[in-house]
């Protein structure tokens, strides 16, 4: 039996005001809104010697309120800013006893980070407006061909867009402000 593996393409723009970019969601009538603002937590697990993240995989598990997921991100390619990567994602219902099962298969956590994250779509597209322990970012997500058009629609620069992940990019951020002593783990003070 065959399946066909999804693929998420995206675009990751920094921005100074995701208030803005709400407001100008609210009132657009091409969109609705998914899931209102709520903490996200991930845990990303890899083996003692880094395998996944030496492929460019990733295996995580998230928790979204009381949804909790289970997804494995292939190796991400660009087009310019643009992320075309394979993910398979399924629900699960306890994280815990997962996370447990992984340990006994030598997957272990090797890094956690949260958000507070909130969707919308506009037509086709999905937009996710995240506020990290490092600042404010959209996410734009569907068909390559109208995500420029989208962030511009939404009045954020496309040029700004930024290559990588989340804990790439946390990792880019401790290194230029090591007088802040920010732990490895991209998480808010509690």
């Amino acid at each position: 039996m065959s399946h066909a593996h999804p693929v998420e393409t995206e675009l990751k723009i920094p921005v100074s005001d995701l208030e803005a970019v709400r407001r100008r969601l609210v009132v657009s009538t091409e969109s609705r809104q998914l899931h209102p603002r709520q903490r996200e937590e991930n845990t990303l697990l890899d083996t003692a010697g880094g395998q996944l993240a030496a492929a460019g995989r990733v295996l995580r598990l998230r928790r979204i309120g009381d949804r909790e997921l289970l997804t494995l991100k292939g190796p991400a390619r660009y087009e310019g800013a643009i992320k075309h990567r394979e993910e398979l994602e399924i629900v699960v219902s306890d994280v815990e006893q997962l996370a447990s099962i992984f340990d006994r298969l030598g997957y272990r956590s090797v890094v956690r980070y949260e958000k507070d994250r909130e969707s919308w779509r506009v037509n086709e597209l999905t937009v996710t407006l995240d506020h990290t322990p490092m600042g404010d970012f959209v996410e734009l997500e569907g068909p390559a061909e109208r995500l420029v058009a989208l962030a511009s629609h939404l009045d954020i620069d496309p040029e700004r867009a930024v290559r990588g992940s989340y804990i790439g990019l946390w990792q880019d951020y401790r290194t230029a402000h090591p007088e802040l002593a920010l732990p490895e783990d991209m998480v808010f003070e509690p």
